[in-house]
């Protein structure tokens, strides 16, 4: 086990936003958190990656309890981040803004690893010396996920990836993320296109509310009538309320 969050909550001022959330995040693997607005799934990624304070519980990265360790030695331990919104720096250069994401690193291996973003993204290579801010929706996408590749994750958590994509470019950022977890990347992937996110993760867990309400094999969601009806545009579920993106957002319990 790479990642194992144990009983997680947080707080937003006096709003609970987490209750007792607990996953694993076995080496090698992908796996996916899906649920409707507002169910905590941005939160947890937040809370793994040190930029929101637990209220109780803990979380173990590689053997270690990192539950009060800063943002920033997370990352140094091997927690890296695509964060929803890109946060792409707009006035520097492509090759600028993921040469960002080695600037904690010493020693070498920054060029070869500069180069594997390249062959993951033949079009950043392509626009290398473009400004950031000038890039469209998808690539600016896939200058936030080589960032944070440049810090040589053991895990990589990636946060709304096909956000406000076409379809196109939706595919071939998950074609990507495969091939990223290939390679021996392990991926921590919050993602509101479910159908998706369920075809190609190996483990699944839906939140809503603060907790998890199932966990299983991501094949066995992909089946499951109720994670159908709420989430993969299925009859929607007695009780549910639409959310945003057009999903049901509540499973039964």
């Amino acid at each position: 086990m790479l990642l194992e969050i144990q009983d997680i909550h947080v707080h937003y001022g006096k709003v609970q936003a987490l209750k007792g959330v607990s996953l694993e995040v076995d080496q090698g693997e992908i796996v996916t958190l899906i649920g409707g607005n507002g169910a905590g799934k941005t939160t947890t990624l937040k809370t793994i990656s040190g930029l929101r304070k637990l209220t109780s519980g803990r979380i173990r990265f590689d053997g270690a309890d990192i539950s009060r360790m800063p943002g920033h030695k997370r990352v140094l331990a091997g927690l890296g981040q695509a964060p929803e919104g890109r946060g792409v720096f707009p006035g520097m250069t492509v090759e600028d803004n993921l040469l960002m994401g080695a600037y904690t690193r010493r020693g070498g291996g920054i060029a070869k690893d500069l180069a594997d973003v390249y062959e993951l993204f033949e079009r950043l290579a392509q626009r290398k010396s473009q400004m950031g801010g000038t890039m469209s929706g998808g690539e600016q996408q896939m200058v936030a996920i080589g960032r944070a590749l440049m810090a040589k994750p053991k895990v990589l958590l990636l946060d709304e990836p096909s956000m406000g994509l076409a379809p196109k470019l939706v595919q071939q950022i998950f074609s990507i993320i495969e091939e990223i977890n290939r390679r021996g990347t392990t991926v921590l992937l919050v993602e509101q296109n479910a159908q998706q996110a369920l075809k190609l993760a190996h483990r699944a867990y839906v939140l809503e509310t603060g907790h998890v309400v199932k966990s299983a094999p991501a094949a066995d969601l992909l089946d499951d009538p109720e994670v159908r009806a709420a989430y993969l545009g299925g009859d929607v579920a007695t009780g549910g309320e639409p959310a945003a993106d057009g999903t049901a957002g509540n499973i039964p319990h």
